[in-house]
């Protein structure tokens, strides 16, 4: 798989992201097979891996973390802090926490559940507004001087806080939810990741599912799985949106594709610094996901893509409230 960079950091062009192994959509496989599935991610082509002390909490970076540790010097491994877990218990609290003194104490957790010598990138989970972001991004600073973290990036932060953190300790990349069916970034973040050099990671780059074609309104989610609280999910919402996937299938049909490649392909084609990191469970639906880097769209294809997809009106928030007043901030 070719390389892009996220600021200066080489990753493969397509990431893993493995919060699907914290049983969000219901239950998870067990460890033997997430590691496999982990394992043959890396020997498809793929170097950057995503986690977060939230996927758990915990238990993600453990499994993430010895799942690559016969590869650790050929591997990217990013994790998050930033949500208001119990230090002690794992219990998850109410609200953030960004706390400069909290985010030493969860590095070296990190650390140690990784079973790592450096964090390779850490992200701000979410941006905290009781903590001022360039404390955050000093702080970090701090360690990456220390040597226990190489970059630092921001999670669905705000065009004003990504220039405020750079300023202090220049951010490498920033993460945030961005699909055809989620737009939010374009029209100030992207920009200004561009403007700065700074590499843009697109999070549920399928929609949580959705744009694989996989789901449709009659579709029944596991009781325990997060897309069941999502306004996006409900069975009104996906039978509005299937015009979206109908689209995907069109252009797929024309490549002999698959509606989920076509869905990354089109991100890889907005810019060359974005690096989308769909997850799975399933080995055979990372192979999915990363013969989507072998195909090609051309301005025409791109042009269609785009005048279609302006005239689907996409129904329902993307997160619930109680998660969505985090972003952009």
């Amino acid at each position: 798989m070719k390389t892009r960079l996220l600021g200066t950091l080489p990753v493969s062009e397509i990431g893993f992201g493995t919060m699907s192994f914290a049983s969000m959509y219901g239950a998870s496989p067990d460890n033997d097979e997430a590691i496999r599935v982990i394992r043959g991610a890396h020997e498809l082509g793929v170097t950057f891996f995503d986690t977060a002390e939230a996927y758990g909490p915990w238990t993600n970076e453990v499994l993430v973390g010895g799942a690559l540790t016969p590869v650790r010097d050929e591997v990217v491994i990013a994790t998050k802090f930033g949500w208001n877990i119990d230090p002690d218990t794992g219990e998850r609290l109410p609200g953030l926490n960004s706390r400069p003194d909290h985010i030493k104490r969860v590095a070296d957790a990190m650390l140690k559940r990784l079973g790592v010598e450096t964090i390779d990138l850490l992200y701000q989970h979410r941006v905290d507004p009781e903590v001022p972001v360039e404390d955050v991004a000093g702080t970090v600073k701090e360690l990456i001087e220390a040597g226990k973290v190489r970059h630092f990036g921001l999670s669905e932060a705000a065009a004003g806080t990504i220039r405020r953190a750079h300023a202090v300790q220049p951010v490498t990349a920033v993460q945030s939810e961005y699909s055809l069916w989620t737009r939010e970034p374009e029209p100030e973040v992207l920009p200004v990741c561009e403007e700065l050099g700074i590499g843009f990671v697109p999070w549920s780059p399928l929609g949580a599912g959705f744009l694989t074609g996989a789901i449709d309104a009659t579709t029944k989610l596991e009781a325990d799985d997060f897309r069941n609280a999502s306004p996006r999910f409900t069975p009104e919402a996906r039978e509005a949106n299937q015009a979206l996937v109908e689209l995907l299938r069109d252009v797929a049909a024309d490549k002999g594709a698959t509606p989920a490649q076509i869905a990354i392909a089109w991100l890889l084609a907005q810019k060359p610094s974005i690096v989308p990191i769909p997850g799975t469970r399933r080995l055979d639906r990372v192979r999915e996901n990363v013969g989507a880097a072998d195909i090609t769209l051309t301005a025409s294809d791109l042009e269609q893509i785009e005048g279609a997809a302006a005239r689907i009106q996409i129904q329902g928030e993307r997160l619930p409230e109680a998660v969505l007043q985090f972003s952009y901030r």
